[in-house]
């Protein structure tokens, strides 16, 4: 389904005078379920609600649908880049815009409506002048935050005491160590004097001098005649005073780093407490998961876009192929309706000479197309028998249609080759109206949308096509080279062929996007025109020619989907394509002249 989206306002518009986000309106594909798949709805942002109405017409009956803001939940998809997710609750919208860019403005303008609606949000604030002061916030802290910000505190107290009771330290210690230098020179000094009284004693008297040397007694005895000599600045210092300060200093140091330990324990306890809740909580979250994906691999689930094609699909084979078959029956309708009611226009498209058809040109592709050609004239035409291994699944008439089964890495490859006869049209016109593009879309109902991504000739050009979505497999896309060749006969008696070549090349102006699968083809169209005389003199009529075609089709479809699903569209499907491009070119070349 292609998606549109429009809007009434940008993202990042604000009402200047009420402060709102203003009004946003568009239409977004919402998947409504898996028989229906993706519809397109209009929907409406305001007032922090989401609403759908089924167009923008039906508004003034009411939406059929709406959710509140307040508590939703935005998801962007993982892998589809315009896809994104709203989920209140139970309730959710799958929802899908036109592009990325306007998945990016919706889910913008979502946040923005969102963020709007409380009263806790910055803009609501100023638009009910509230002020919130520093004292307010720090009021607004919690019991457990506030606890932990005073034992931060108080530790960082105790590591400022230390700092002072360090500089305190470092100040004591100087003057102690001035006193114990002073106290070294005294002694220091005094046994030099002694020394000296010792050596002299015997060559002085023992009377008193008046230059205060010492002298001997009557008694023999020995006596100094000076006072010891302070050394400066030392009477100056209490060293009893001092020695109390430094023990109460060393006493407080201690006992601060005691307090810090204590503290640093507590803190990590209340950690290693935070640590073991958190480890618990990741532990029960872990066993809910669990038990959640073995609710989920129990049951069947149909509601979301997601369970589609892959190898983890949660829809069984059956399921699968019904969705398959109901979507099928829907285009098939669709189709009928069209066909019905659609008034064909001629087109005027100018046929170039056989002989344009028969260069090879001399564009980048020219050799590998001359070697596709090649190997389809040489495989291609020959007979399904011997070992080819091919197998007939259908017979309707002149048509039969052969498969091989071939699965790559669980990839369904299965070749394809149709036979069929066709009256009153020759080769040149089937492989033209179906290499022609001007006229794709008249016979082609498989295809969205399709464009020419580059002429190389008269006779090549590289196409890009995406194919209509068939739920629950993905869309895909495919872009190859489709050139049309006349290979002229070897044997006089031998028809000329006529033949159109597809198949998948890479452009750098098409490369593969993540909203559709890349499929790779290799297709052929080979045709032969068989003319049987006519009776008398009459001339050739195309009552009196056949075309018999060959057509082999080989494709990946890129992606995995269940074999027998895949299997079973592609016989249901080539015939009903071969019949209605036959039927289509016998009306087109109805009443013409036959171009051979």
């Amino acid at each position: 389904m292609s998606e549109k989206s429009s809007s009434s306002g940008s993202d990042e518009d604000v009402d200047p005078e009420s402060g709102q986000p203003v009004e946003l309106g568009g239409v977004l594909s919402k998947w409504t379920n898996y028989i229906h798949g993706w519809q397109d709805r209009w929907v409406v942002l305001k007032n922090n609600t989401l609403s759908y109405y089924k167009s923008e017409d039906e508004r003034e009956y009411g939406c059929r649908g709406s959710l509140c803001l307040s508590k939703a939940v935005i998801t962007p998809h993982e892998f589809d880049e315009c896809r994104f997710d709203i989920s209140v609750n139970d309730s959710v919208w799958y929802l899908r815009a036109e592009d990325p860019e306007h998945r990016l403005q919706w889910i913008e303008s979502i946040e923005l409506h969102k963020a709007e609606s409380g009263y806790g949000s910055e803009t609501s604030l100023r638009r009910h002048g509230s002020m919130l002061s520093l004292t307010s916030a720090a009021s607004a802290l919690s019991a457990t935050s506030t606890s932990s910000f005073k034992k931060g505190h108080r530790l960082r107290e105790k590591l400022a005491e230390m700092e002072t009771f360090r500089d305190i330290l470092c100040r004591q210690v100087d003057t102690l160590q001035k006193y114990f230098d002073s106290c070294a020179d005294v002694v220091s000094k005094d046994e030099f004097h002694r020394d000296r009284v010792e050596e002299d004693e015997d060559d002085f008297p023992t009377t008193t001098r008046p230059d205060g040397e010492c002298n001997h007694n009557n008694n023999g005895s020995k006596e100094k005649l000076f006072p010891p000599a302070s050394p400066k600045g030392m009477n100056g210092i209490d060293f009893k005073g001092e020695a109390i300060t430094f023990k109460a200093t060393t006493a407080g140091i201690l006992s601060t780093l005691s307090h810090c330990i204590e503290l640093m324990v507590k803190r990590e306890d209340s950690w290693q407490k935070r640590l073991d809740k958190e480890l618990e909580k990741r532990r029960r979250v872990e066993d809910a998961y669990k038990s959640a994906v073995n609710e989920l691999k129990k049951k069947s689930h149909y509601g979301g876009p997601d369970y589609e094609e892959g190898p983890n699909s949660l829809i069984n084979e059956d399921e699968f192929f019904d969705a398959v078959e109901a979507a099928l029956d829907r285009q098939d309708k669709i189709e009928e309706q069209c066909q019905s009611e659609k008034v064909r226009i001629p087109r005027l498209t100018p046929v170039p000479p056989g002989d344009v058809y028969s260069t090879i040109g001399t564009y980048r592709f020219a050799a590998k197309v001359e070697e596709m050609v090649q190997n389809h004239m040489t495989y291609s035409l020959q007979d399904v028998g011997g070992d080819a291994n091919w197998q007939l699944v259908i017979e309707e008439g002149e048509m039969k249609v052969y498969r091989r089964e071939v699965e790559e890495n669980g990839i369904v490859l299965d070749p394809l080759k149709a036979t069929h006869s066709v009256k009153g049209v020759t080769g040149h016109e089937v492989c033209h109206y179906f290499w022609d593009t001007a006229v794709r879309m008249d016979w082609e109902t498989t295809i969205e949308n399709f464009n020419v991504v580059e002429t190389l000739s008269d006779n090549a050009v590289i196409v890009y096509q995406t194919h209509k979505r068939v739920w629950p497999a993905s869309q895909r896309d495919v872009l190859y080279l489709s050139a049309i060749r006349k290979i002229l006969a070897t044997n006089e008696n031998d028809p000329d062929t006529w033949l159109v070549c597809n198949f998948s090349v890479d452009h750098d102006n098409a490369l593969p996007t993540n909203r559709c699968v890349r499929a790779k083809i290799n297709v052929a169209m080979i045709c032969q025109t068989l003319v049987s005389p006519p009776e008398g003199d009459k001339e050739i009529s195309r009552d009196n020619i056949l075309c018999k075609i060959t057509y082999v089709a080989n494709v990946n479809p890129g992606g995995w989907a269940p074999a027998s699903v895949l299997r079973a569209v592609a016989k249901r499907e080539y015939p009903k394509f071969l019949k209605r491009f036959t039927s289509y070119v016998q009306e087109k070349t109805a009443g013409k002249p036959i171009l051979f």
